[in-house]
């Protein structure tokens, strides 16, 4: 299912956007926009989609959302229900942010938060409390007071206790922005040979290291184990084939994406995704089918 461009609408004289809309909207579709967004739910409960994360919100969620990051929050009211406000958006250009970092040497204290925003990040309650009065103030204001108070709400988030980061390793890594070194190396070759038997021993000999040295490295560089690591990067691939191949069976995408058998599969799909194979491809699908009737 491929995600509508939202086309996001700048003012003349402006750096951003910050709006507010109820519910239903014309943006309350499986889309995506090259700007990154904070986004504040400020009514209702229900579902919502990072993307290939899915999961439940509620009044008070607070995500930062990185450039052309699929994304969709679907409430659940009573038919023919209207809320007059249920988010508070931001919406900011790459190259605004750009532009200011290479005037304002302090911006690079956000770089880290916005780098990771790629993937989606949900914030704290806490956080989401500071934050919400300046959003709502930031809607109205006009002049140098929008800016004050976007810069004091991006210095919040920035600093605030570390966001749970939501979409999987797909949507973090850009094979053409891999190097030819190290650990690099590796994880492009991985990447190259996921479906097939790829071990720590055989990475470790294609960038010339010994396997403890590599080892430490991998985990440096990524957090986590090879093994771990691998079994995600299958999820992941797994999460592509169930969305866009609806013909093929669950037991077909297990195997086409080197797992061994179906309850392993199944096992680590559950960990990493709070659902089944199944149930995965079920609520995309439903997502979809709400965004059509939208339409």
């Amino acid at each position: 299912m491929q995600p509508d461009l939202e086309l996001v609408h700048i003012r003349k004289g402006e750096s951003f956007a910050a709006w507010m809309h109820g519910y239903p909207f014309r943006t309350v579709r499986w889309h995506y926009h090259p700007e990154y967004e904070i986004h504040l739910v400020v009514e209702t409960s229900g579902t919502f989609y990072i993307g290939d994360f899915i999961g439940d919100f509620a009044p008070g969620q607070l995500i930062l959302t990185g450039p052309n990051l699929p994304q969709n929050w679907i409430s659940d009211i009573a038919p023919g229900e209207i809320v007059p406000a249920r988010s508070l958006v931001i919406q900011f250009p790459e190259t605004f942010i750009d532009e200011a970092g290479r005037a304002m040497p302090e911006m690079e204290a956000l770089r880290p938060m916005l780098e990771r925003s790629h993937r989606g990040l949900l914030f704290d309650d806490a956080t989401s409390r500071s934050v919400r009065p300046l959003m709502a103030q930031l809607v109205e204001a006009r002049g140098l007071k929008r800016l004050a108070l976007f810069w004091e709400i991006l210095d919040l988030l920035a600093s605030a206790p570390a966001p749970e980061v939501l979409a999987s390793l797909s949507y973090q890594l850009d094979l053409d922005a891999l190097g030819s070194g190290g650990v690099n190396r590796a994880i492009a070759h991985l990447r190259e040979n996921l479906t097939e038997t790829v071990d720590e021993a055989e990475l470790a000999k294609l960038v010339g290291q010994s396997q403890s040295a590599f080892s430490r490295a991998f985990k440096r560089h990524t957090g986590t184990t090879l093994v771990r690591y691998k079994n995600q990067l299958r999820v992941d691939l797994a999460c592509q084939m169930l969305l866009t191949r609806p013909e093929m069976k669950v037991a077909d995408i297990c195997f086409d994406t080197g797992f061994t058998n179906l309850s392993n599969f199944n096992r680590h799909f559950l960990k990493l995704k709070g659902m089944s194979p199944s149930q995965f491809r079920e609520t995309f699908a439903a997502n979809g089918a709400f965004s059509a009737a939208a339409e």
